[in-house]
């Protein structure tokens, strides 16, 4: 089985390179990194924290 993440960049992500994010789900986290500056390390959340979040910023 592959630990490998797949990586999906932000809808919102445009040409321009600026405020782009890309997240990778699992069976145990949301995690989340800054597609600009892939040295960095990324972080994770608990599924039901970021559906709350997604949910908050899009005014749902």
């Amino acid at each position: 089985m592959s630990t490998e993440l797949e990586w999906v960049k932000s809808s919102y992500s445009g040409s321009g390179g600026d405020n782009c994010i890309e997240v990778a789900v699992d069976a145990e986290a949301v995690h989340v990194r800054d597609s600009k500056d892939l040295g960095r390390d990324s972080f994770a959340v608990a599924p039901g924290a970021w559906a709350a979040f997604t949910a908050h910023v899009s005014g749902s």
